[in-house]
């Protein structure tokens, strides 16, 4: 059985900024964490508080599987860089790019931009030091990694997992391939978000007297290969719930990327639902879905 513990989700209001400051080891490290990093920090310590696992986290027998939403870049910081890598004809060249353009790139953009970094920091904040799986860059993507976190607690590899979807896209270069995909997802809509869910293994939780949120009950992961140059699937997401009145409305308006699955579930266990079924279908040709039970310990 795969035992809820605890479960938190940020949803960024345009503008508004997120601080992950009380969560850090070193309050210095601050200037390296980008946006979603920020989010991922600040959803996984809020969910690991909830669990009561913020100073008794296993380390070793914790796993972290992560999946992150497309690379975000502001134009401030793409502008000099495209700059100083176009010929005299004004084309791009690669050569001028290696040159030139790359080093016009704030060092620190290596850093904030990785889709591997909210991963680290969450890890080196929280001291996570189990099996972690990093995907990319879709709210399919967090499917998979919901289940390989399902499986590895049931192989008995971890005692805890966290599962973290997390996406900046309020930004230049996110905001442009959203224009640009088959079904258009315009700026308003697109919002900053993370979210995470601590799973834990039932014997765990009862060692350490855990209070018990809810369940996984299942998660079903397909795929379906498509023609890359064919028009791609159209995106699908429903949430069906039982003991509240309807699905959250943020959810109903918003494109969270991989955050999505997750903040659902959280906004729908907030308005009072006892069981929630989330569906997708996603443009990546996923397909998936889970069904959740919230209990009281």
């Amino acid at each position: 059985m795969t035992l809820v513990t605890g479960l938190a989700s940020v949803v960024l209001s345009p503008g508004e900024p997120c601080d992950p400051s009380p969560f850090l080891r070193e309050k210095k490290s601050k200037k390296y964490l980008g946006l979603q990093d920020a989010l991922a920090v600040v959803s996984a310590g809020r969910a690991l508080a909830a669990a009561g696992l913020a100073a008794s986290l296993p380390g070793e027998r914790t796993g972290l599987y992560l999946a992150v939403g497309y690379i975000p870049f502001l134009e401030r910081d793409i502008a000099p860089v495209l700059e100083g890598s176009l010929d005299e004809r004004g084309d791009f060249s690669p050569a001028r790019f290696g040159a030139e353009g790359y080093t016009r790139a704030h060092p620190l953009l290596a850093f904030r931009c990785l889709p591997n970094m909210p991963a680290y920091h969450v890890a080196a904040n929280f001291g996570i030091e189990g099996p972690y799986a990093v995907l990319y860059p879709s709210a399919g993507q967090l499917y998979v990694a919901l289940e390989e976190a399902a499986l590895a607690l049931d192989r008995g590899e971890v005692d805890v997992a966290l599962v973290v979807g997390v996406a900046h896209q309020r930004n230049y270069l996110v905001e442009h391939h959203m224009r640009r995909i088959d079904e258009p997802v315009p700026a308003d809509r697109l919002l900053d978000a993370s979210a995470t869910v601590v799973l834990e293994r039932a014997d765990h939780a009862a060692r350490r007297g855990a209070r018990i949120a809810g369940e996984l009950a299942s998660v079903e992961v397909a795929y379906a290969p498509f023609d890359p140059l064919a028009r791609a699937p159209a995106k699908r997401e429903t949430v069906a719930v039982v003991g509240a009145p309807a699905a959250p409305a943020v959810h109903a308006r918003a494109e969270l990327g991989p955050a999505s699955p997750l903040v659902a579930l959280a906004r729908a266990w907030e308005g009072g639902a006892v069981e929630v079924a989330h569906r997708l279908e996603g443009r990546d040709g996923i397909t998936a879905e889970s069904r959740w039970i919230r209990r009281a310990s």
